[in-house]
């Protein structure tokens, strides 16, 4: 965050001006004595200052800076996480964005700026530069499955998938998660956005199948950790993920997996990475723990009130 700087002003006339300047001020007097108040942003405190205050020919600069924090997206490089840390980079009024990705290739492909890093987040140590001066973390890393080569849909058969040596989700979604918090809580990070996915609460799901990962069970631990850890935290467990516009569906809050008993249980990313941005806005989104999915394309009411949104949920886990 940056800091205040006092410049000193040429003194102005009484008649041009309601200051009052004290009669040979001594210099320990003549300083600017600044006040903190809280602002609407989530991310700062701005310095006001009031007429008590001003007690010299000294005023504060601008405070632009002090109204943006820096925001991590590690994950970066995945198809959600490229969008939120592409959201975050449009929004220069109110935000820093800073990308975490695995290599080289990943940051090159999301446009290989500065403010993009390259670590492992199986690694502590490799992560913590990226961490370091952030206001609010947004986890979307994830183990990713890989098809096993051979496979002929036309002959009926059905897919096979494995986890790379290391890349298993105990490694991936429990032990990197693991290392992320730790690291954001070590560094006094104001708030942590954790994207999961339904599904967890029945160990016997079929994506805990996938290439014997147990995925939805190493989430869930991580996400456990998350609400234990005593950091502000937002835990968006996301429905089927699709590669749609977004903006345009009304978005549905659900907990304990219920949404997956009905027909609404898919969202296009765009969606998920909107809520992770507006999760950094409102203090309703703050302790929070649901399910999230949309009505389909065409009917309900696209959803623009983020704070009732947040404000709809009750569940801390």
């Amino acid at each position: 965050m940056a800091t205040a700087t006092l410049v000193p002003l040429v003194p102005l006339r009484p008649s041009n001006s309601t200051l009052r300047r004290c009669p040979k001020p001594s210099l320990s007097k003549s300083l600017v004595t600044p006040t903190l108040v809280e602002t609407p942003s989530p991310f700062s405190r701005s310095l006001r200052i009031s007429k008590r205050d001003l007690k010299g020919p000294f005023a504060v600069s601008s405070m632009a800076d002090l109204n943006r924090g820096t925001v991590l997206v590690t994950g970066a490089g995945g198809r959600t996480g490229q969008i939120v840390y592409r959201k975050l980079k449009e929004k220069t009024d109110q935000y820093v964005a800073r990308g975490l990705v695995r290599t080289e290739e990943s940051k090159e492909k999301i446009g290989g700026a500065d403010d993009v890093f390259v670590g492992d987040i199986r690694n502590v140590d490799s992560i913590v530069p990226a961490i370091q001066g952030i206001y609010a973390l947004i986890i979307l890393t994830s183990a990713v499955p890989k098809m096993k080569p051979g496979f002929d849909p036309s002959k009926g058969e059905r897919p096979e998938f494995y986890f790379e040596d290391g890349a298993f989700p105990e490694q991936v979604d429990w032990i990197g998660q693991k290392n992320q918090i730790d690291a954001a809580k070590a560094a006094g990070v104001k708030q942590i956005v954790l994207v999961g996915s339904m599904g967890g609460t029945n160990t016997s799901n079929p994506l805990n199948n996938i290439g014997n990962g147990n995925i939805l069970i190493w989430k869930r631990k991580a996400e456990q950790y998350l609400a234990d850890s005593g950091i502000p935290y937002t835990i968006i467990r996301a429905g089927g993920l699709q590669d749609k516009e977004g903006g345009i569906r009304e978005l549905l809050i659900g907990k304990d997996d219920e949404l997956l008993q009905t027909e609404t249980r898919t969202i296009a990313r765009a969606d998920v990475a909107e809520v992770c941005v507006q999760a950094l806005q409102f203090e309703e989104a703050k302790f929070k723990a649901f399910d999230l999915a949309s009505k389909p394309e065409g009917t309900g009411t696209p959803t623009k009130d983020f704070k009732a949104l947040f404000a709809q949920i009750t569940t801390r886990f």
